[in-house]
């Protein structure tokens, strides 16, 4: 990866998520993806703005899986 790559940004739908706790699973979750740098994820709107290098919307909607949510692409 190029230290001038552009970064991305891919915006989730988050399903399943019901107080803070669940957004901070999510977020960590999401955190811990290949070529995330961040993740801001809102209760309010059940969404996930998720920005970085590289990533793979695959492995993103996977590991909001693997905690038992649900994710899909905007």
């Amino acid at each position: 990866m190029s230290l001038f790559s552009k970064k991305e940004t891919i915006e989730l739908e988050i399903t399943g998520m019901h107080c803070e706790k669940c957004v901070a699973r999510v977020t960590e979750a999401l955190e811990g993806v290949e070529g995330v740098t961040s993740a801001d994820v809102r209760l309010e709107d059940n969404a996930a703005t998720v920005e970085g290098h590289g990533m793979s919307v695959d492995a993103l909607v996977a590991a909001v899986e693997a905690i038992d949510f649900g994710a899909t692409v905007k």
